[in-house]
């Protein structure tokens, strides 16, 4: 039987097992509604509680600025729908050309309601340079949502400097920080972000749950019904997956210079290794400044779908770009935004190593990968 090498945790991250255990007993034992005003819901109604403070310490919030979400997803049409169709100004929304989809689609729709959106390219490493966002901003700015760090090239924003001028003109600050959380140290007063998305399952979290954070609630309720976050989303609480979700996100805070550190290692070992082996490649995004353990690169004149499925019939498991747009073929948005060039452009794939990947993985993959094209 082959061994599996699953270098794809941009996409997901493997449950961590405390995290796990923490969630068992509110799914068997202690499963009462939190709503609920009798003594069996205390326990539920305490673990939400502790969750939610838990969460709020990890990104130096206040618990009543955490609102309990399904995802990134979810937070990230909140935000740029409803701060839209509540402003009866019409004020525009400043994003960028490499958002995650549930950014981009939102916007479009938006735009089909006349709603203006102006999109921003980044330079050639993928980072939004604050002199660019200056340009866009006007006092006709309602909202500027930029993303801490890309999911498909890891390249970091400078997102203090770039809150700061938003909040010059006027305009509220979004960063989807999905792919930030827990792998670099986030503090929302420091940076001073309005709203904030996270996604559990890309920190060793539970599926199907996240947060924002939400200052001075400063949008409308996402969906009505009952009194639950603050009368902002209402819906019973899946208390477990909050309960795994803050056990994740405190442990990878914790550890999150050893983990840093070790990824680091992994990548550059992985880099090495393409290059014992010559394979001509480049590497997408900054340089320097980038998520660890995320690697993009571009191999000439090669095809990153078929190496894909070339290293899975080996057991590796890596992606050609955003997960969430796995069943589209072309070119990715991020990577046409960066003008890779078109020899390269095509012969793209992403590696993403995670805390439970080794050293020997690395070379590992850059092997098969050199196998694979030498076919």
């Amino acid at each position: 039987m082959k061994k599996t090498i699953y270098a794809d945790n941009a996409a997901t991250t493997q449950l961590d097992t405390d995290a796990y255990e923490a969630m068992k007993p509110f799914m068997t034992e202690c499963y009462a509604n939190a709503s609920q005003p009798y003594s069996f819901s205390k326990k539920a109604k305490e673990a939400l509680k502790d969750a939610r403070a838990t969460i709020a310490e990890c990104i130096n919030a206040e618990p009543d600025e955490i609102i309990f979400t399904s995802g990134g997803t979810e937070s990230n049409n909140w935000v740029i729908k409803e701060s839209a169709l509540n402003d009866y100004y019409y004020r525009a929304t400043i994003t960028s050309t490499i958002e995650h989809h549930s950014i981009l689609y939102s916007c479009e729709a938006i735009e089909r309601l006349k709603y203006p959106v102006a999109y921003i390219r980044p330079n050639r490493f993928g980072v939004i340079e604050p002199n660019v966002l200056n340009d866009f901003l006007s006092d006709k700015t309602r909202l500027v949502s930029l993303m801490f760090a890309n999911n498909e090239i890891g390249s970091i924003q400078p997102i203090k400097d770039l809150c700061k001028l938003a909040h010059s003109k006027g305009a509220l600050f979004h960063t989807d920080a999905v792919q930030a959380i827990g792998h670099i140290p986030i503090d929302v007063k420091k940076l001073d972000v309005d709203m904030l998305s996270a996604s559990a399952h890309k920190f060793n979290g539970p599926k199907g749950i996240g947060f924002l954070y939400c200052k001075e609630k400063c949008l409308q309720p996402f969906h009505d019904g009952g009194a639950q976050e603050f009368k902002m989303r209402a819906g019973t609480e899946n208390v477990a997956a909050i309960v795994g979700m803050a056990v994740a996100l405190k442990k990878n805070i914790a550890n999150i210079t050893t983990n840093s550190e070790k990824l680091r290692k992994i990548s550059s070992i992985f880099i090495n290794e393409l290059n014992r082996h010559n394979i001509d490649f480049i590497i997408n995004g900054d340089p320097v400044n980038r998520l660890p353990g995320n690697i993009n690169i571009s191999i000439m004149g090669r095809d990153g779908e078929s190496i894909l499925h070339m290293l899975d019939l080996q057991g590796i498991c890596i992606s050609t770009g955003s997960a969430c747009d796995s069943l589209n073929q072309q070119i990715s948005h991020v990577i046409k935004s960066i003008d890779v060039p078109e020899e390269y452009a095509k012969g793209t794939i992403r590696i993403s190593f995670g805390v439970n990947n080794t050293e020997q993985d690395a070379i590992d993959i850059a092997s098969i990968i050199d196998h694979t094209l030498n076919l």
